[in-house]
Parts: C-alpha cells; sequence; structure tokens
C-alpha cells in the first residue's frame, strides 16, 4: 500500500465563539440560544455545570466554585469571545465578579455576561426604572432576587413567583400557562415586566405579552443572548424576540 502526506488547508477567518456554561437540570436555555442565533455567522458550543438543589443561595453558590473548571473544557486551549453564566439566581448568589473571575482564569481574553447583569444593561439601555418581575424561585430566593433589582436602584411594582424548590422543574413549567399567568400579572405603574430565570420557557412569548400587555417584556434569556450578540458585534436583524433587539 502507498501512503502520501497531504498538507491541510485551514480556514482563514474565524466565526466568532460563545461558550455557554449551562445548568445540568437547565431544559431551556441552549434551545433559546440557538433559535436567535441561527443562520448567524457565530460558532455556539455548551458545556453543563453540576447543580444542587434545593434552590438556595448557598447551593448556587457551591455551584459556581466548578466554574473555572467547567469554563477550560469549552474548547481547551482555545480562544473564546464571550462566555455566558447560564444561571440568573445563581450570579447574584456568588457576585458578577465572583463568576468573571473564576471564567477569566480559564479563557482570559474572553468577555462575560451574565443573565442578571445583561437584564440590568438592558434595563438601563431602554430607560425603565420601574418594574413587575415574576420568578420561578422558592420565596427566600425569589425575595433575594427581588432585593437585587432594589440594589440596583430599580422600583419594583410588584412580584409573583412560583415557588419551585427544583431547578428541573422550572423547565417544565407549561408556556401556555405561564403565558397566562404573566397576562395577568399586576402591572398598574410599571414600565416593564421582567421574567427571570434561564430554565423559563418565556422567549418565544415575548413578542405575543408585549403586544397584548404594552409593555415592555424582558427574560433572563433574551437579555442574556441581547447582551451576549453586543459583545460579539452580531446583535443585528433579529426580530421575534421583543423590543430590546430594536433598542437603539
Amino acid at each position: 500500500m502507498y501512503s502520501s502526506k497531504i498538507d491541510p488547508k485551514f480556514n482563514k477567518k474565524q466565526n466568532p465563539k460563545i461558550g455557554l456554561i449551562a445548568l445540568a437540570s437547565d431544559y431551556i436555555i441552549e434551545k433559546d440560544f440557538t433559535k436567535v442565533i441561527q443562520g448567524k455567522e457565530i460558532d455556539f458550543f455548551v458545556n453543563r455545570i453540576e447543580c444542587f438543589n434545593p434552590l438556595t443561595s448557598e447551593n448556587l453558590t457551591k455551584m459556581s466554585e466548578k466554574v473555572t473548571e467547567v469554563t477550560k473544557d469549552i474548547l481547551p486551549g482555545e480562544k473564546i469571545d464571550c462566555v455566558v453564566y447560564g444561571c440568573t439566581s445563581g450570579t447574584i448568589a456568588a457576585g458578577y465578579e465572583s463568576i468573571k473571575n473564576k471564567i477569566k482564569k480559564a479563557k482570559p481574553e474572553a468577555e462575560v455576561t451574565t443573565p442578571s447583569t445583561a437584564s440590568i444593561k438592558a434595563l438601563k439601555k431602554l430607560n425603565i426604572k420601574k418594574i413587575a418581575i415574576l420568578t420561578p424561585y422558592p420565596k427566600k430566593l425569589n425575595d433575594e432576587v427581588v432585593e437585587f433589582f432594589k440594589k440596583e436602584s430599580f422600583q419594583i411594582t410588584s412580584n409573583s413567583y412560583f415557588d419551585i424548590e427544583s431547578d428541573i422543574d422550572i423547565g417544565k413549567v407549561n408556556v401556555d400557562y405561564l403565558y397566562g399567568v404573566l397576562s395577568n400579572m399586576d402591572l398598574k405603574g410599571a414600565e416593564a415586566l421582567f421574567v427571570s430565570c434561564t430554565a423559563l420557557p418565556a422567549l418565544s412569548i415575548i413578542d405575543k405579552l408585549e403586544k397584548k400587555l404594552d409593555v415592555i417584556v424582558l427574560s433572563s434569556n433574551q437579555a442574556l443572548i441581547w447582551d451576549t450578540l453586543e459583545k460579539i458585534g452580531k446583535n443585528n436583524s433579529i426580530t421575534g424576540f421583543g423590543k430590546l433587539f430594536s433598542a437603539k
């Protein structure tokens, strides 16, 4: 048998790379990213992080201890343009600076975004100061999320929560039921409705909710994806996922 060596030819152009750290139990976040970025010249990679139940600040902080390890395993040795930590309450519990520093240990060149910081950025971009909040969390964690937004100088006009203790159950919430609950939220005085948690199936109903309620609707995943695309310069020509994507 004759064998010959052939020199490979590599692509000169590289698409921007997104690395998502998703909770091991999250049904929704990967699907939501794919819905928005499909057809774009973006490379998208996911690694999952072990999470612990019940949902408490202590367990969410414990989860964050593995962030560096999980980040390192997203294309080891390769540069990532933006690393996304996919947990709203987890970032609030552990602190954004802690999450960012852990990611930077593995991918020092990467931009970093999280649902909580992206949501604050989105609200400020839209010049919103008064919000109604729905979370799926147990009451203690729900209250901590509400307090986070208060500390960021937002006025909370109303708050509802599902009191779900296990993260894996959040992704099982029926989307039609969620739409009904959000449609009946107390929005008196609110400039926007914020739906917390990357595991809730809210992205697909944002457009419909905005038309029905006549207020801006934001969700953790929507804000997270928007901020990710802002950071890699690909936030253009996106429709069907709320007014945030057309904000100037």
